[in-house]
């Protein structure tokens, strides 16, 4: 039997293949949350009547033993079941006959789904963070090992002025915290209950909406039953633009690195484990790991598009049509955390080239230094700008080259714990601790 079946009768197998589609596959990342939501739904029932005690005892003693066996990874969902919520469902009614039956009184498959996802998600994202913070570290690290490590600028790909290693790293270091920034106000959105909303239109029981918010670690109730609906779509959106904005970021770093890597470059070099040879060129040393990175950031920023276009024009209520959002969201958020932990690993083996500007073509870095000479001498910066460009066009421009950049964010002043403090402010306001705690005594008790 199906959840919504309401009498035996045979399914149309072609049909069921069809609408199931890969639901059985994603679902089963799905296990532990949708035991975490059928713990503190019954823990509600038994709080307003709908359970005896000893019912509640029998049904949480499972779906615990239940829990414990997905931690182990011995959890499946059987053939011909539906989906996870029908398999615990019938494991539990299997197990205590009528007292399995009564758990999903007060709650729709619906509900079900958006709890489920919005615990994953809280999870998933704190997973995510987690990556971000160990790439974060590594790179402000290294932004001060190498902080004395000049290397060229570029603008319109054209030599510019000059930068340095320190701000190269500690630039990407500072972008993650935008992205961080992002992903912290998807925790929030997603961090609201809508577990009692049922099929969108709430329920003539005396549910408690807030006890549930509660055992579950939730911030606040998605309160109005409708809108914990409206969540399903937008609450993948929100995830989708925070996991794109993290593309964004790493993409460019990875071409970055495919770029500094190049022999016309030679800026940077990594040991020839992490590069990929060539099958008729021995010389080679490809960067697959960063082209690759660069490749699957792309496609997490084509996410929010495929994201919107599943969810455009839908008006309110459920639709089957988000069944597939987990084909596009789920893949998004591992494709993310493999990028994450990648470049983590591969740049605590990059190796810098500290002689960088002793070619002559870069000679011309430092003629708006010479510019800016000029000016504190007392001549206006138009002047000493044409002066410079005239000694640069016959060829008598001769550089000092060094550089005396002082002011925040600069070559000589990184504002590296500045840069520290910052991303601390960030991680403090995701306050996990106080959601997972509540997940260890709802699921450990």
């Amino acid at each position: 039997m199906k959840l919504w079946q309401k009498q035996e009768h045979d399914i149309d197998h072609a049909i069921e293949r069809f609408t199931v589609g890969r639901d059985r596959e994603f679902d089963l990342a799905l296990a532990k949350y949708d035991i975490q939501g059928s713990l503190a739904h019954a823990q509600m029932l038994a709080s307003i009547g709908l359970l005896e005690p000893g019912e509640l005892e029998q049904l949480s003693s499972l779906l615990r033993e239940l829990y414990r066996r997905v931690e182990q990874g011995d959890f499946q969902i059987e053939q011909g079941v539906e989906d996870i919520h029908s398999q615990v469902e019938l494991l539990l009614t299997r197990q205590l006959g009528d007292i399995g039956k009564k758990i999903h009184a007060g709650r729709s498959r619906n509900d079900q789904v958006l709890v489920d996802l919005r615990l994953f998600f809280r999870d998933e994202i704190r997973s995510l963070a987690d990556g971000a913070r160990a790439l974060f570290d590594l790179l402000l690290r290294l932004a001060d090992q190498h902080k004395e490590v000049l290397m060229p600028g570029y603008t319109h790909l054209q030599v510019a002025m000059p930068s340095s290693f320190g701000l190269w790293f500690s630039a990407y270091a500072e972008s993650l915290i935008d992205d961080l920034r992002q992903l912290e106000a998807t925790y929030r959105i997603t961090n609201q209950n809508p577990l009692g909303s049922a099929a969108g239109y709430g329920s003539s029981f005396p549910l408690d909406r807030r006890l549930t918010t509660e055992l579950l670690g939730f911030d606040e109730l998605a309160y109005n039953v409708v809108h914990a609906q409206l969540g399903r779509g937008k609450t993948e959106l929100f995830l989708s633009f925070a996991l794109a904005a993290f593309g964004a970021t790493l993409g460019k770093l990875s071409m970055d690195i495919v770029l500094f890597l190049n022999q016309n470059f030679s800026f940077i070099s990594f040991p020839d484990q992490l590069t990929t040879g060539s099958s008729i060129m021995p010389h080679k040393k490809n960067p697959d790991v960063f082209e690759l990175t660069r490749a699957k950031c792309n496609q997490l920023q084509a996410l929010p598009q495929q994201v919107a276009l599943l969810t455009t024009n839908l008006p309110s209520g459920y639709h089957r049509d988000f069944q597939l959002l987990k084909e596009s969201i789920f893949p998004g958020i591992q494709t993310l955390k493999d990028c994450l932990e990648m470049l983590h690993y591969a740049l605590q083996h990059i190796e810098v080239n500290t002689d960088i500007l002793e070619d002559e073509r870069y000679r011309y870095l430092f003629s708006v230094e010479e510019v800016n000479k000029e000016v504190l001498k007392g001549t206006p910066f138009r002047d000493a700008y044409r002066k410079i460009g005239e000694r640069i066009a016959s060829g008598e421009f001769e550089p000092g080259l060094r550089v005396a950049h002082t002011h925040e964010g600069s070559i000589g002043n990184l504002c590296l714990p500045d840069i520290r403090g910052k991303f601390d402010k960030v991680w403090r306001q995701f306050d996990f601790e106080k959601a997972f705690a509540k997940i260890e005594e709802l699921v450990r008790r």
